[in-house]
């Protein structure tokens, strides 16, 4: 998942000059690998929805080796379910609250998913701003599951999750996928709604299922066009 310089430029739209720029800075995250800067996709994608940057979905349905290209953010919101009044005081709680809602397959050890949930939380702030959060960008829940979903929380008490611009945290989405391809072409698709106004109208609003599935479904069919779309009613 690590990617070079070069690439974030192409993923973000700028000069590379400006990545190396932010590099020098210390203003992006990134690693060095044999004296040369390397950058984790998942941390750019969250770094990048942070400060408002809008990033296409398409960038990760190149590889035509991975599975289930072109993945739809309805049909994944469907899936993974929209949940009201979530409780937790904390990061901790929210995380635990968070692991009963996801929709596992039988069998699956939750206790251990809190785990891995509270672990990644511990590695760094995952409040991109706006009162929203995406936990575990990082570091994916790539599980056994027949479809990929994303869940998203309404938060029954606004939480601190530090966010760069100190608004608590309210709405949050998790994602669970496959495949590690998949998951950063879910985050991406996350990340494009939020930059529509019609999607974060209703986030904003609080909106029910069905209505944030149908502005979902708005955008699948800008971004996969030809791709038949789920009904509007959540799963059950």
């Amino acid at each position: 998942m690590l990617i070079g310089a070069l690439e974030v430029a192409e993923l973000l739209g700028v000069p590379e000059a400006t990545v190396f720029a932010w590099t020098r800075r210390a203003e992006i995250p990134f690693t060095r690998v044999h004296e040369q800067y390397r950058f984790n996709r998942a941390e750019i994608l969250a770094w990048a929805t942070a400060r408002g940057m809008a990033i296409s979905p398409r960038l990760f349905a190149a590889d035509a080796a991975a599975p289930a290209a072109g993945t739809s953010l309805a049909e994944a919101l469907r899936e993974g379910g929209v949940h009201a009044e979530v409780p937790g005081a904390d990061r901790a709680t929210v995380m635990r609250a968070l692991a009963a809602l996801l929709p596992l397959p039988p069998g699956t050890d939750r206790e251990l998913v809190c785990e891995f949930l509270l672990a990644s939380e511990a590695l760094g702030a995952t409040g991109i701003g706006d009162g929203i959060a995406l936990p575990h960008v990082a570091s994916p829940i790539v599980l056994r599951v027949p479809r990929p979903f994303v869940t998203l929380c309404y938060l029954a008490t606004p939480v601190d999750f530090g966010a760069h611009d100190g608004r608590p945290v309210t709405t949050l989405f998790s994602i669970v996928a496959p495949h590690n391809r998949i998951h950063l072409e879910l985050l991406a698709r996350v990340a494009a709604a939020l930059h529509d106004p019609a999607f974060r109208a209703a986030l904003a609003r609080r909106a029910p299922a069905a209505e944030i599935i149908a502005a979902a479904r708005a955008l699948d069919a800008a971004a996969l066009p030809g791709r038949p779309t789920p009904p509007v009613e959540p799963a059950p």
